[in-house]
């Protein structure tokens, strides 16, 4: 029940991608807007995490998840009846609000209910698998959905998830919270999410000009916010987010690497969608299908990535990950207006699909191992922020390296058009690449110590994921 629910706050950061394309043209949007629609999500859904987490801790873990399923269901509801796209991105970033109860308040209650051993580790298997595939799986949904039906059922489709998550979540699951003082930090929570909201604004900015008195200021508020942030942590008695959770080296590594692995799922596969549809003239459908070999790979690999990650433990497979996934897409960067979807695509799609199951089946078991009971939601928070924050960054940058080499091609018919956005198009996947190579540099610096240091309590991993 809870990986359903992890499935549900990934899948929705992608579902949308597919029907981009269709949305844009009903509701007017402009490419800004556009990456708006996919942002507002991330950003809100990232920036508010801690806060969620926290939230989850004190208030009581059942309580948060329930109230978050409600607004996620509502805020879906309200997003599918969006008549422009100012109500659009708002409703987006809606359900992002709800979406960082949600999401912190599951994670915290696996972390409690599979506290050591085997099962932990099979849990998380579970849990971490479904994440790696939930981007991918909301493009194939968000394609069938938006060829049968229409574009507005990648949102709708939530609302039926969500009442028999919460009828199984009433049934299935029991209320933890933490003990302690269960004041909240307003004043951290103010600074971080306004710190984060300026950094990704200012580099949307960028698209225009890096050196702009505009971008310069919000990029530069943004740093000095999440710096105050820090300085507040260090000060108050309940931090939203206990410096101790980062001190952790390991932890610390986990973190960043979940990060970069967010601007690769919800930024590079934004780019995957537009290609296969504007460029190669996919239908929505075949698109969505189209990226089911990466999801299939990653599935296919989980329970042998479980068996080395028993024998050799987490670090050279979080090393070798994010090389395999910059190969791929150092490959898909190749494309051309009329290269075929076997030749260009498809091979480096089952590559990043190898590199996904690498790291992502041992990277939240290594984020959280250790981690305190009263800090759990807190923990499980910054796990998911990281790949949020991560995402809207990433997309945030790739856009203006799109924009730039969009607006280097002079166009003058369909044809220059379709060179113009492949060029854009191939800008973004090489800037992942080198994302992913300073990925495997940090996991090697960062992620330290032997198999059984990295693995809570030196447990065996389950083979078989059930």
């Amino acid at each position: 029940m809870l990986a359903l629910t992890q499935l549900l706050v990934v899948l929705d950061g992608t579902i949308v991608n597919i029907a981009l394309p269709q949305a844009q043209a009903e509701l007017g949007l402009t490419d800004t807007e556009r990456q708006w629609v996919v942002t507002a999500y991330a950003l809100a859904f990232g920036a508010l995490l801690l806060l969620g987490g926290r939230i989850a801790d004190y208030w009581g873990r059942k309580r948060t998840y329930l109230l978050g399923m409600v607004g996620f269901g509502v805020a879906s509801l309200l997003a599918g009846l969006a008549r422009n796209g100012t109500e659009l991105v708002a409703m987006r970033g809606l359900q992002g609000v709800f979406a960082a109860l949600l999401a912190p308040a599951a994670l915290a209650l696996l972390t409690v209910s599979f506290p050591r051993g085997r099962e932990r580790n099979t849990a998380f298997a579970v849990f971490g698998s479904v994440a790696g595939v939930g981007a991918a799986v909301g493009l194939v949904l968000g394609g069938a959905l938006t060829e049968f039906a229409d574009w507005r059922w990648c949102l709708w489709v939530n609302v039926p998830v969500v009442v028999v998550a919460l009828v199984a979540g009433q049934v299935l699951i029991r209320e933890s919270r933490a003990d302690g003082d269960n004041t909240y930090d307003v004043l951290g929570a103010v600074t971080v999410v306004l710190g984060l909201g300026a950094l990704v604004y200012g580099f949307t900015l960028a698209e225009h000009s890096w050196v702009a008195p505009g971008t310069i200021a919000c990029l530069a508020v943004g740093v000095l916010l999440l710096a105050l942030f820090v300085w507040i942590e260090s000060r108050v008695a309940q931090p939203l987010l206990p410096l101790r959770v980062l001190t952790n080296k390991v932890r610390a590594g986990a973190f960043l690497l979940q990060a970069i692995f967010g601007a690769l799922m919800i930024g590079a596969l934004l780019y995957l969608a537009l290609h296969l549809q504007v460029v190669m003239g996919l239908s929505p459908l075949q698109a969505g299908l189209g990226t089911l070999p990466m999801t299939i790979m990653t599935l296919v690999l989980a329970p042998a990535v479980t068996q080395l990650l028993a024998r050799f433990g987490p670090r050279p497979l979080m090393i070798v990950g994010p090389l395999v996934a910059a190969a791929a897409l150092l490959y898909l960067s190749r494309i051309t207006v009329g290269g075929t979807y076997v030749v260009e695509v498809l091979p480096a799609l089952v590559v990043l699909g190898a590199g996904m199951a690498l790291v992502l089946v041992p990277l939240q078991n290594v984020a959280l191992a250790g981690v305190e009971p009263h800090d759990a939601g807190a923990a499980s928070a910054t796990v998911n922020a990281s790949m949020q924050i991560g995402g809207s960054i990433g997309l945030s940058v790739f856009t203006t390296l799109y924009m730039g080499a969009v607006a280097g091609v002079v166009v003058t018919d369909e044809a220059s058009q379709l060179a113009a956005f492949v060029d854009g198009y191939s800008a973004a996947f090489v800037a992942t690449a080198v994302t992913m190579v300073v990925g495997a540099v940090l996991a090697a610096w960062l992620i330290r110590g032997s198999k059984e240091q990295l693995l809570p309590q030196g447990d065996q991993v389950a083979v078989h994921l059930g």
